[in-house]
């Protein structure tokens, strides 16, 4: 059950991350590694989104959803 509900976070996150917060993310200040923070966001999204992903694969391998 505890499971079911980190998958369920782990697959919202990224699309809440990529169109839920892009009203609030949209500005150039600050910068951050030399980005404007609205493509540092997007760079860290997908950093953030393979992460997510891998970490769904896994929990579902281990449970035996995936053979």
């Amino acid at each position: 059950m505890m499971r079911r509900l980190i998958i369920a976070i782990l697959a919202a996150l990224p699309f809440v991350m990529m169109l839920g917060a892009i009203p609030f993310v949209n500005r150039i200040h600050p910068i951050i590694l030399g980005l404007p923070f609205f493509h540092f966001w997007l760079f860290l999204g997908m950093i953030i989104v393979p992460i997510c992903t891998y970490i769904i694969y896994r929990l579902q391998k281990s449970e035996g959803s995936i053979e």
